[in-house]
């Protein structure tokens, strides 16, 4: 279901990458316990960066591995900007329909960078590459979106599902009536596997909030070795 190319291997030796699949799943609009449970963790969270500014924010050590990797596209590693709004703004997590906001929530309280997709939109497997620059998909924004070279990318056997600086692809997002679904959390080096590990179970919990009968087909961190 998951493969691994070996350019990804040579200039990422010290990546990870997590994937998470669940069948059974469903995705309502809303969902009144994960609702609560969003209420308390924007405390939480609101708790832990209490008197902090940006530049205290932004020593945190998942965003500090992130913005090394975001640095190299002169980009902004845009987690760290959604945390920002929470903790400086009092802003909330996003209200979406029930699975996006169960990874959102996971997003938030970890600070990895996160994908869903519709498991049933896929032609597996799905490979882990870096790009050369001239690869293109349609992001979730309805844009054609040419890849940065050197940038991590997921691709199934129809294209590019997501990249690390573009986000997610338009075909395989998660929709009202998805029942499959499968999250991949993009980690460069500096972020450990068992820190992976429990996103994913958070993740896996957060959706078993939504649908209790839902099942776990993979729960796996993948790295170079």
């Amino acid at each position: 279901m998951f493969q691994i190319s070996d350019s990804w291997k040579n200039i990422y030796p010290q990546a990870h990458v997590g994937v998470l699949v669940m069948r059974n799943v469903i995705n309502p609009p809303h969902h009144a316990k994960l609702d609560r449970q969003k209420a308390a963790l924007e405390e939480q969270i609101r708790a832990r960066f209490a008197g902090q500014e940006r530049p205290e924010i932004a020593e945190h050590p998942v965003l500090q591995a992130y913005e090394a990797y975001y640095n190299r596209f002169k980009k902004t590693y845009h987690v760290q900007l959604q945390l920002e709004s929470i903790v400086l703004k009092g802003k909330s997590i996003p209200s979406v329909a029930a699975l996006v906001e169960a990874m959102f929530m996971a997003e938030m309280d970890d600070l990895l960078l996160t994908a869903g997709h519709d498991l049933d939109t896929l032609r597996l497997p799905v490979t882990l590459n870096v790009a050369a620059g001239e690869e293109k998909y349609t992001t979730m924004r309805g844009i054609e979106q040419t890849l940065k070279a050197g940038d991590m990318f997921i691709a199934d056997s129809d294209g590019i599902i997501s990249s690390i600086i573009y986000g997610p692809d338009e075909h395989t997002q998660i929709k009202p009536q998805t029942r499959n679904v499968i999250f991949t959390v993009y980690a460069p080096a500096g972020i450990e596997t068992v820190t992976i590990e429990d996103h994913l179970q958070k993740i896996q919990q957060n959706v078993l909030t939504v649908a209790p009968r839902a099942e776990t087909e993979m729960l796996k961190v993948f790295g170079a070795d």
